[in-house]
């Protein structure tokens, strides 16, 4: 097992809805019948993994994710169909063919390998078997770009410099080639969500849940509070709140693959 950062449920949860969006379009094009065993891989603090009893009322759920801080979080909704278990994407294997529907949600950005897990992934599900996809496509966008540049000046380098680094993404061409070689009929998309969040300094207080979460963290506390200043600042300039809110455009790659029987 490997180690995870630690992750913030309460953090992570702000703009819960604008969060949850994603989830539910990616689940809505999974055109399963006769669902026993679904699967979701980085279910985080489970309020999107609860959802999907209501898609598949009589399956069996399992949510994987390697934070323990998360998992804490999750277990609030576990019942006789539902539970939640410790494990890493990079290693989670289970007998080839015994899952209906795997989802994994705003997961493989984290994972530089990405596309060599995929054949086990289609391995473990039966013939007629779902795999879905969804990962962030904004890796050039201003919150992240402003991020590296800050994390790579003095002080804050000899700590945060390569914190900040993060894998490129497959686009959606890519996982239809992936999938495609692996037996499945792909279905694969972007989406740009334009994101109206409320709240002061609202692309901050987003950020800090997730894209810059490992910068923060490895920063010591007394640069660490400077840092998330000078972010701060340079995210309110980037992102200006009007009266209406802070519009936020966030770029989704989605890939849905059904397998073939």
């Amino acid at each position: 097992m490997r180690t995870s950062p630690v992750w913030s449920p309460e953090q992570y949860g702000t703009y819960a809805d604008e969060r949850g969006r994603p989830y539910a379009d990616l689940v809505g094009r999974v055109r399963a019948a006769d669902v026993r065993t679904v699967v979701d891989l980085g279910c985080g603090p489970g309020g999107l993994t609860v959802t999907l009893r209501e898609v598949w009322p009589e399956a069996t759920i399992v949510g994987v994710d390697n934070s323990p801080q998360m998992l804490e979080a999750a277990q609030r909704f576990a019942d006789e169909r539902l539970s939640f278990e410790l494990g890493d994407v990079r290693e989670w294997a289970v007998e080839p063919g015994s899952v209906d529907v795997i989802v994994t949600n705003a997961t493989l950005q984290w994972v530089p390998e990405q596309l060599d897990l995929l054949p086990g992934f289609v391995r473990a599900l039966r013939p007629g078997g779902w795999l879905a996809i969804q990962i962030p496509g904004n890796g050039n966008a201003p919150s992240h770009a402003i991020l590296r540049e800050l994390a790579n000046t003095d002080p804050y380098a000899e700590f945060a410099k390569d914190s900040s680094l993060r894998p490129d993404v497959p686009g959606p061409a890519e996982y239809v080639d992936a999938l495609s070689a692996e037996g499945c009929v792909v279905d694969a998309w972007e989406t740009t969500y334009f994101h109206l969040l409320s709240g002061d300094n609202a692309v901050l207080e987003w950020v800090k849940g997730t894209g810059a979460r490992p910068v923060l963290q490895t920063l010591p506390d007394e640069l660490r509070v400077r840092f998330e200043a000078e972010y701060g600042a340079r995210l309110a300039e980037a992102y200006p709140q009007r009266d209406y809110g802070t519009l936020l455009p966030f770029r989704r790659i989605f890939a849905v693959a059904h397998k073939k029987g």
